[in-house]
């Protein structure tokens, strides 16, 4: 666990990775040079040990915070906000809940690297730094792992394009893109409310009424990972490598 005396969230690092608390209000998220084919994870977040059905957070809610990156385009993905863990298949490896994937349910701020195509739209940005949001129903366990089981059916682009059209129907998603120098402090603000999701950088407001459904953990992380899920049906994943260190330092967290 790491936090101070309002906030304790687990610590998920693989090799090569740190996550560094040097006092109560800042926190250093850090992953180092390597390879492709190895993952590099830091992440802090309160649902690792939890059941999604018992995650802490649920509108109205407000997180703010100031953070900087180490560059602009840092390979792989980086953020912070709320989510429902929706693609997890550990099952419980690591210290982690067993949970079988579901369709995503998502407010936060997110970036992600070129190599990244990660939305279901193909009038939104899909890369990038985004303020980004996703709504999926709750569908009922077992269907959700009999859908899981079809996974491998991604590979083939023709049923792949097909499944991508369908999942753009039933999950609702908004993003906007945000121009500004990541490598320098920013004050950033995630409003959840019950009808509207507010995305605040400095004095910039960005508002969509594409809300979650909760309740959802908190997530704050940097890894070398990508995922690319374009309109050719095309699925790629993988890990990128990073010749320099990569690292998030976040200060002055509050979630109330």
């Amino acid at each position: 666990m790491l936090g101070n005396s309002k906030y304790r969230f687990d610590v998920r690092k693989t090799a090569r990775a740190e996550v560094l608390n040097k006092n109560d209000g800042f926190v250093k998220l850090m992953i180092l040079p390597g390879l492709t084919g190895n993952y590099r994870l830091a992440q802090l977040d309160d649902g690792t040990s939890r059941l999604r059905s018992h995650f802490n957070w649920q509108s109205p809610l407000t997180l703010s915070l100031r953070a900087r990156v180490s560059a602009d385009e840092i390979p792989g993905t980086w953020g912070f906000g709320f989510w429902n863990d929706p693609f997890s298949l550990s099952l419980g490896l690591g210290g982690g809940t067993r949970r079988f994937p579901a369709p995503p349910n998502v407010a936060w701020f997110f970036f992600a690297s070129h190599q990244n195509y990660l939305s279901l739209r193909n009038d939104l940005p899909a890369n990038g730094f985004l303020a980004q949001t996703f709504n999926s129903p709750k569908f009922p366990k077992p269907l959700v792992a009999l859908g899981a089981m079809g996974l491998p059916l991604l590979l083939w682009p023709l049923l792949a394009r097909k499944l991508r059209s369908y999942l753009g129907y039933i999950i609702t998603e908004d993003s906007f893109s945000i121009h500004i120098d990541v490598t320098q402090w920013h004050n950033y603000t995630l409003e959840w409310r019950n009808e509207r999701v507010l995305f605040k950088v400095d004095n910039q407001t960005y508002s969509t009424g594409n809300t979650p459904n909760g309740p959802l953990c908190f997530i704050l992380w940097i890894d070398n990972q990508y995922a690319s899920f374009p309109s050719s049906g095309k699925l790629s994943y993988g890990t990128l490598a990073n010749q320099q260190p990569a690292w998030m330092e976040i200060e002055s967290l509050i979630l109330e």
